[in-house]
């Protein structure tokens, strides 16, 4: 079964299916890609939340940057979010983001923690 959260027209925030989880890109508030990234990853956290996983299970993340000169300050920032032994496989790239104000956008799929789907 396929469950979809928060879903419009164009996309869902969350898709649930088969003990994995994936989320749509998120972005952060904030002046600096530091800042952006701790937000980011904190809307990354209540997704991962609200679907019955964590930044523990996370299976694969993918990071998109406005600049790869800000790569060492959201890596930084990845760092201290992702508990040591559990970093996913992982991308990171340079793109054009959404708005102008964007520094960096993360892309992540995740497991169902063993709790949920037991």
């Amino acid at each position: 079964m396929i469950e979809r959260f928060h879903t419009n027209a164009r996309m869902s925030r969350i898709v649930r299916h088969n003990g994995t989880v994936y989320l749509c890109g998120q972005v952060g508030e904030g002046a600096s890609v530091a800042e952006q990234a701790r937000d980011c990853l904190a809307r990354v956290d209540a997704l991962l939340a609200e679907s019955g996983s964590s930044r523990r299970d996370i299976l694969h993340a993918t990071v998109w940057l406005a600049h790869m000169s800000d790569y060492d300050a959201m890596n930084a920032v990845w760092d201290e979010w992702m508990p040591e032994g559990c970093a996913p496989a992982r991308a990171c790239g340079e793109a054009r983001l959404a708005g102008s104000d964007l520094l960096v956008e993360v892309i992540v799929t995740a497991a169902v923690s063993a709790a949920v789907s037991a």
